[in-house]
């Protein structure tokens, strides 16, 4: 799935309010951002895959958080 098919399904996500597909979307798109050398908006992606993570006790919640550690964005 390129960025542009994930976009469109993060907006039918946050309208159905779906939080586990908002994990794995913005983890995908994280994910493929960071493949890209673009870390700041890779890693913005994953901090909002883990915030929705943490609030539906999913988890890839532990997996985002050590990528974030790894990028510095977390502790």
């Amino acid at each position: 799935m390129d960025l542009e098919q994930i976009t469109q399904k993060l907006l039918a996500a946050h309208a159905a309010g779906g939080k586990p597909a908002l994990v794995s979307l913005y983890s995908a798109a994280g994910d493929q951002m960071l493949s890209l050398g673009n870390v700041d908006p890779g890693c913005f992606c994953l901090t909002q895959a883990y915030i929705f993570a943490l609030d539906c006790g999913d988890e890839p919640a532990h997996e985002i958080h050590q990528t974030l550690v790894a990028y510095r964005r977390e502790e």
